[in-house]
């Protein structure tokens, strides 16, 4: 690509999904002005890394608080740019103002030095900044995806850029202002309006440290790849097609009402959202039907009422894409029980939709269905629903739905190839346990001890007196 092309501002149009109609443009940032910033937030930790935590944690819980008393309006902006309704949008920014609370109490704990016993002198194990963390973030949570990477890197010590998706620029704006309300330094925590053609540049600049990445596995690669060949660490959260197996003993009408809440989180536009409920026999017809009474509820309606459940998909072309591989599925076999249909109307609705008698060979079977759309899948038996949880390039949730826990639980430990597991529970993000997965689904952590301690310097310190003996081995 030309050099006059690469470093054209790119404009950042929003589109509200409700409508289909364009709401506000954004001006981008140039390659240079974008590395420019970056040079400014390296200069900004410079004397952030040597703040105490003390220091940090005020900071950290003043966020927490203008991120409460701004709700209204960062609701809105999820609303306008990417359809949230407006009790997920409330729920979102509660949980993003509760994390800052928990790493504001906790990080100094989880970076505590690690005292090691040695033969002679005293040593340690410390953990350091490491300088600006890039964080590549998607539009489905604009603000809890961007809160979980922040609050332990800044927590830590580092300084963070933002790039987010294109379709949010409104929210990516929003969290560096919220950041900068809250008294941290200035350019401490900034935005990069550019679009994902230019990542590669921003990633290889010498004052990005490392990188984050939630998002698609061909954006995983690509960043991996890009950061891997410039030898800076990155942690990726990618795709998921969580299963849930409802054992043979479940209790049905509870095991529905966990199925339908993990499908429908966020419009089912979730990497943790349920997406394959395989059930044992003997309870396949019954969750079938309790399933679809569930789903029922989730009836579309305007993002901007309370009531609301179900609000727009993110876009036309994502409906169009999630209604192909309904279509498909159905083409080949699959038995429609609620849903799959493009309601005649402007934006980007898809109704609450359940598929029964899917098989391997389908896409709702075989792939990601970022949609409301649940898939039920019949097993032979346990050991077969395993067997079909396991056979997919995912592996970031899954959930085990049965009344003996001891069942559950050895099946949630030992044989779900999972980050996350949960009994009788839908998957869900929480500050206290780290967010990640295996497989396709990503590497590395977020959240608690495990997530900030990816990207610090595990540092061994060794202290010896001089004039004693010196220790003469091997490496």
């Amino acid at each position: 690509m030309p050099d006059d092309v690469s470093r054209s501002p790119a404009t950042f149009q929003t589109v509200d999904p409700s409508t289909g109609q364009p709401g506000k443009a954004y001006p981008g940032h140039t390659v240079d002005e974008a590395k420019a910033i970056v040079g400014q937030a390296r200069e900004a930790w410079e004397g952030w890394r040597r703040t105490d935590f003390a220091t940090r944690k005020t900071l950290m819980w003043r966020a927490a608080q203008v991120l409460r008393g701004r709700v209204d309006h960062l609701c809105e902006l999820m609303t306008a740019e990417m359809g949230k309704t407006l009790t997920e949008g409330r729920a979102e920014i509660e949980k993003c103002a509760h994390t800052f609370e928990v790493l504001a109490e906790e990080a100094e704990s989880y970076l505590k030095p690690i005292a090691v016993p040695m033969d002679a002198g005293r040593a340690q194990v410390a953990f350091r900044p490491i300088g600006v963390v890039l964080a590549v973030m998607p539009w489905n949570f604009p603000f809890w995806q961007v809160a979980r990477f922040a609050a332990p890197a800044l927590m830590a010590g580092n300084a963070g850029v933002l790039k987010h998706a294109s379709n949010v620029p409104g929210c990516a704006l929003a969290l560096e202002q919220v950041f900068r309300e809250a008294g941290f330094p200035e350019n401490l925590f900034r935005t990069l309006l550019v679009p994902g053609r230019e990542m590669k540049a921003i990633i290889e600049d010498p004052n990005i440290a490392a990188v984050t990445l939630t998002g698609s596995v061909p954006a995983g690669r690509q960043v991996a790849a890009t950061a891997g060949a410039v030898l800076k660490k990155t942690v990726l959260e990618l795709g998921g097609s969580d299963a849930y197996l409802v054992l043979d003993d479940a209790d049905v009408e509870h095991a529905a009402e966990v199925a339908a809440t993990a499908r429908m989180v966020n419009g089912g536009q979730s990497c943790i959202a349920g997406k394959r409920f395989i059930v044992l026999p003997g309870v396949a017809e019954a969750f079938e039907r309790a399933l679809v009474r569930h789903m029922q509820a989730f009836e579309i309606g305007d993002p901007r009422k309370a009531e609301t459940r179900l609000g727009p998909m993110e876009s036309v072309q994502a409906r169009d894409g999630i209604h192909k591989q309904v279509s498909e599925s159905v083409a080949q076999g699959a038995r429609l029980l609620l849903g799959g249909q493009v309601p005649d109307r402007p934006g980007a609705w898809y109704p609450a939709t359940v598929l029964a008698g899917v098989k391997a060979g389908m896409p709702a079977h075989d792939e990601e269905v970022f949609g409301p759309v649940a898939a039920i899948i019949e097993a032979k038996d346990e050991a077969d629903a395993i067997v079909i949880a396991n056979a997919s390039e995912f592996g970031l949730g899954s959930g085990v739905l049965t009344t003996d826990l001891q069942r559950g639980e050895r099946i949630a430990v030992e044989e779900l190839e999972a980050g996350m597991s949960f009994v009788n529970q839908n998957v869900r993000s929480d500050p206290r346990l780290p967010f990640g997965g295996v497989k396709h689904s990503g590497y590395g952590r977020e959240l608690t001890a495990f997530g900030i301690r990816e990207f610090v310097n595990i540092k061994s310190v060794l202290v010896h007196e001089a004039g004693s003996a010196v220790h003469r081995g091997s490496e």
